[in-house]
């Protein structure tokens, strides 16, 4: 077996059948990592030990006849900021290291051991979660396995690059205004935001918590499905976390699609991206013949809102520390988090209460449609280091502006999606399906004709390598 490029369900098969050890893969994901996270700097933290020990029991489960899990044997690595039970969560911080060590894992670490997935390790991460591009000043910047001089995007950056890159084929991030979907799009793989607290994120250093979502990144639609089932269900450590009862959405992706309602978001989700990006939404359009177009109200208003909800709630978590020790953060996201604790309490409260008219009427247009399309990104991977852009005629700064097109749909917590666009002798892209709150299986069945069309796919990257 190829475990550079096989997909989650692939692995977990060949364990369960016996034609390949917990073990076996285990240790060759750390090699793997070994010998090759130096080149994209994806891992703060790797856990072999514990990933030995626990295929280890995979393997005793098997070997007894035992259900060994959906995912048995499947190596996987999460955010820095997820808890893992031993291990000091950083959060991409120099300031969190001086913390205790976890006592418990996150609930999704613990729920996808559960599932027989190994724990491999810790992912670098933009600090505190604050930023698209994962240059941190503590952990260095995560490469794009696409080009090495380029970022991986971020907040979860380390995530996808180690899925783009073969090191992992699973990995957990987080997503508060496109910190899943936009480190996904600029490293061409599946990354997935399901609605707001339909997932746990109890053991999860959060940035802001009315907007901070968890999901998964991966290279295939039917991990992403397999690791959202999994995850899915109420949990009491998170009072976010919905009571609704678990939806299975992995034995609907093969479901006809016909009757879907499928539209391309228009006016401002056209505005302000290179024509690559709107090609990309187009391609995917052609391909399962969206011709209707749809308008989100005032998208523009709902990213400044969310620019200031998220800026204010993520400044008060770390009021203290911003006081007495300012020099031990990341510069850029010191001055950002500053700049949150000065903005007037009344904007703050206008912002939430423009939040409320928003959702109402984005309720109205899924009225008439099911699936939004839209690009992720505005443009292909920055250079690491890159501080403007010209979009437009305009040169505008990089980083708040690869969240474009993805902070509107935060605001209200829709469930999203970013599937890969892969282009010859270019650098991916990825397009967003949206839908309504608890609409995950409508995205997934889209994505999954997508992906059997081969129109989107997220194949390993080894040109760096070469």
């Amino acid at each position: 077996m190829n475990f550079d490029s096989a997909d989650a369900i692939t692995i977990a098969a060949a364990v369960r059948q016996g034609k390949v050890s917990a073990v076996e893969v285990t240790k060759a994901a750390l090699a793997r990592i070994a010998t090759r996270n130096h080149l994209f700097n994806c891992f703060t933290t790797i856990t072999a030990e514990t990933a030995l020990t626990d295929a280890a029991g995979i393997d005793r489960e098997i070997a007894q006849g035992n259900n060994s899990g959906t995912l048995a044997g499947v190596p996987f690595a999460v955010k820095n900021l997820f808890d893992i039970a031993g291990l000091t969560t950083l959060a991409g911080s120099k300031i969190n290291a001086e913390n205790p060590a976890a006592s418990l894992d996150a609930t999704a670490v613990a729920k996808l051991k559960q599932a027989g997935a190994v724990l491999i390790g810790a992912l670098n991460m933009d600090e505190y979660a604050y930023g698209f591009v994962t240059e941190n000043s503590h952990y260095g910047a995560t490469h794009n396995p696409h080009d090495l001089q380029r970022v991986a995007g971020g907040s979860s950056g380390g995530s996808a690059a180690a899925v783009a890159a073969g090191l992992v084929p699973l990995t957990l991030g987080s997503d508060t205004n496109g910190s899943i979907r936009v480190p996904a799009a600029l490293c061409g793989v599946f990354g997935f935001k399901p609605t707001y607290g339909r997932l746990s994120r109890a053991g999860v250093a959060l940035f802001s918590s009315s907007f901070d979502h968890i999901g998964p990144f991966a290279r295939s639609v039917q991990d992403i499905a397999t690791v959202f089932d999994v995850l899915q269900g109420e949990d009491d450590r998170d009072r976010i976390c919905t009571k609704r009862p678990p939806e299975l959405v992995l034995p609907q992706l093969k479901q006809d699609i016909s009757g879907i309602r499928i539209a391309i978001a228009a006016d401002y989700f056209t505005k302000g991206a290179e024509p690559a990006a709107l090609a990309a939404v187009q391609k995917v359009a052609d391909a399962i013949d969206v011709t209707e177009y749809v308008i989100i109200p005032e998208a523009h208003r709902a990213r400044a809102a969310a620019f200031v909800i998220t800026a204010c709630e993520g400044a008060n978590l770390h009021l203290d520390k911003l006081r007495s020790r300012p020099q031990d953060f990341d510069s850029a996201t010191r001055d950002r988090f500053l700049a949150g604790a000065l903005i007037p309490n009344s904007w703050y409260l206008q912002a939430q209460r423009f939040r409320r008219w928003y959702r109402d009427r984005v309720r109205e247009v899924f009225q008439n449609v099911d699936v939004i399309l839209a690009p992720t990104t505005p443009i292909s991977a920055p250079l690491i280091g890159q501080q403007t852009m010209i979009l437009d005629g305009e040169e505008i700064l990089v980083r708040p502006h690869l969240g474009l097109f993805t902070q509107p749909l935060s605001f209200i917590g829709l469930p999203v999606l970013s599937v890969p666009i892969q282009r010859q002798n270019a650098l991916p892209l990825g397009v967003q399906l949206i839908a309504a709150p608890y609409n995950e299986a409508l995205i997934l069945r889209v994505a999954a004709a997508l992906e059997a069309k081969g129109v989107v796919s997220a194949p390993v990257i080894l040109n760096a390598l070469e």
